[in-house]
């Protein structure tokens, strides 16, 4: 049995009346607000309709992948190239490539993974099979360190953010984090 100071429970006891007090104010009338949430009678808060706002993001990131298309090579070198300036490590699977601003090399490796990232876009649910012959590559043939992918897309995150400018909203940036984050995932998975 473990006996509380009459200082703490009352601490206790105060944080539980404020947690329902900005229950009750945050939804007193049951309806749904921004966030997708319902509040239930008994003061218990929970999510609503989990896959349409999985169905939204589904949507909104397959619009936003196929528009970034045309301007794949720019999106992925400056990404590439952001990784390349804030961890040098990065650049030693590239030392035989000319990793300059603007060169081939980034052009085309930016716009091979921009249209990779873009393809899984389309259907999510089938993203590990999609990935499948680039985690065979990454994994068994060019034995990249996987740190590596999280590294790449938060740059690719930043430079999605310089380039898409107020198209880039909160639940956008929510989205794509969620994705690129996934796709990450997937592709480390064949080094476990």
């Amino acid at each position: 049995m473990i006996l509380l100071h009459p200082l703490m429970l009352a601490g206790v006891t105060h944080m539980q009346e404020q947690i329902a007090s900005s229950l009750h104010c945050l939804q007193a009338d049951n309806t749904e607000d921004e966030n997708n949430l319902l509040l239930f009678p008994r003061g218990i808060i929970q999510p609503i309709s989990l896959s349409r706002q999985y169905t939204k993001e589904k949507r909104l990131l397959a619009e936003v992948w196929k528009s970034l298309i045309p301007a794949a090579e720019d999106i992925g070198s400056d990404s590439l190239l952001r990784m390349f300036t804030a961890f040098p490590g990065s650049k030693t699977y590239f030392s035989h490539l000319d990793i300059s601003p603007r060169s081939p090399h980034m052009l085309s490796h930016g716009r091979k993974i921009v249209l990779a990232i873009a393809e899984g876009a389309q259907d999510i649910s089938q993203l590990a099979v999609n990935l499948a012959p680039l985690q065979i590559l990454h994994a068994y043939q060019l034995r990249i360190d996987p740190t590596n992918f999280k590294l790449l897309t938060h740059c690719l995150l930043v430079a999605l953010a310089c380039h898409l400018g107020d198209d880039f909203t909160p639940e956008a940036h929510a989205a794509i984090d969620k994705y690129l984050s996934a796709f990450a995932a997937v592709l480390a998975e064949k080094y476990r």
